[in-house]
């Protein structure tokens, strides 16, 4: 697979050469030497509250994104800083270079109590404030969050709802959008509240994933999306919409096939946000969930959630120590929701990475 790097990552990727981790999954290397990666930030414990850490090269001040001549133009664009601040998802949104109007749904994770790592409202707060749109997020199959008042509990116990405006997509019930490209699905149920919203804005925490392998801009934007009665359909492809046992690969296919009506539905009109931090190979949707054995790596922003999802798939086999992250991702045939969201036209695993904050 081409894709096309900075001179300042060029060097990134090629770990996953030498390093023997992705034999298992398609995925080709670029042809370039690594550089060195590993945040300077340590690891945390797994508390109540647990670290924003600091990324590998944190930078004092945020300045514009720099291009270098040899992008692709023809590829989406993902831009990449490794400081994970507040400061540095403001300047990555800008990088992106869009607009959005109307009336913006924020798509965030609310995160599973007692000890998940979702995305902390200290770390997206300036970005939420800057969009000025409303935190979406949906009831859940199982666990604290799968009724509307103990997930609005949950929300305002982790602060979300003194950040913004805060929508339980399906809390006043569901809908179905058509599935125009399925191969699993013919329909997607969503929050009925979901019809509101002209603009989507997908702030993913990238991590690892029980049952897809990996939670990124796809499942945010799918499963996220999604009721319960909808995750169900998704998982079961496309049998039940109670439960979650179905065939694995339906289930990825699935995700994917969801995502695209989505996407359709809103014309478009959706960006894509993916923090690289705390990396468990367990979902923020766990309360408990194991403890990360590697170091953060970065921010990423793209309007194309294919590339951007591939790029922090590269970035996770590029890592010296994404060892357990890349065998729960193999484990579970993950790669299969990017490549069949690449054939039925979601986006390109192709991509041209652009460095800011340099």
């Amino acid at each position: 697979m081409k894709r096309v790097l900075t001179p300042l990552l060029c060097l990134i990727f090629c770990i996953s050469l030498f390093a023997g981790c992705a034999d298992n999954v398609n995925i080709e290397a670029p042809p370039s030497a690594p550089i060195d990666i590993t945040p300077e930030s340590p690891l945390t414990e797994n508390n109540d509250e647990p670290a924003e850490t600091p990324a590998a090269t944190p930078n004092d001040t945020v300045t514009e994104t720099v291009t270098e001549p040899d992008i692709d133009e023809t590829l989406p664009i993902v831009y990449f800083t490794p400081d994970i601040s507040p400061e540095s998802l403001v300047a990555i949104y800008r990088a992106l270079g869009v607009e959005p109007a109307g009336n913006i749904a924020i798509k965030i994770h609310t995160g599973e109590p007692p000890n998940s790592n979702y995305l902390r409202p200290a770390l997206i707060g300036d970005l939420v404030r800057l969009i000025g749109g409303t935190l979406v997020e949906t009831n859940t199959v199982g666990g604290r969050r799968a009724r509307n008042a103990m997930h609005l509990q949950v929300a305002k116990d982790h602060g979300f709802l003194d950040l913004a405006e805060f929508d339980l997509l399906d809390a006043d019930g569901e809908i179905s959008l058509p599935i125009t490209v399925g191969e699993v699905l013919d329909e997607v149920v969503v929050g009925v509240n979901f019809l509101n919203y002209d603009y989507c804005v997908v702030i993913s925490h990238f991590k690892g994933h029980g049952s897809a392998g990996y939670g990124g801009a796809i499942k945010n934007l799918s499963i996220g999306i999604a009721s319960a009665a909808g995750k169900s359909l998704i998982h079961s492809g496309g049998s039940r919409r109670t439960g979650w046992t179905g065939d694995q690969d339906s289930f990825l296919k699935g995700m994917a096939e969801a995502a695209t009506s989505i996407v359709d539905h809103l014309d478009g009109n959706v960006l894509y946000i993916n923090v690289m931090n705390r990396l468990s190979v367990d979902c923020d949707c766990m309360g408990n969930p194991a403890e990360p054995d590697m170091h953060d790596i970065g921010i990423l922003a793209s309007l194309d959630p294919v590339a951007l999802d591939q790029a922090c798939i590269d970035l996770v086999y590029a890592a010296a120590d994404g060892a357990s992250l890349i065998a729960r991702i193999e484990s579970r045939n993950g790669i299969l929701t990017l490549e069949h969201a690449e054939a039925i036209g979601l986006g390109s695993r192709e991509y041209s990475l652009v460095r800011i904050n340099d």
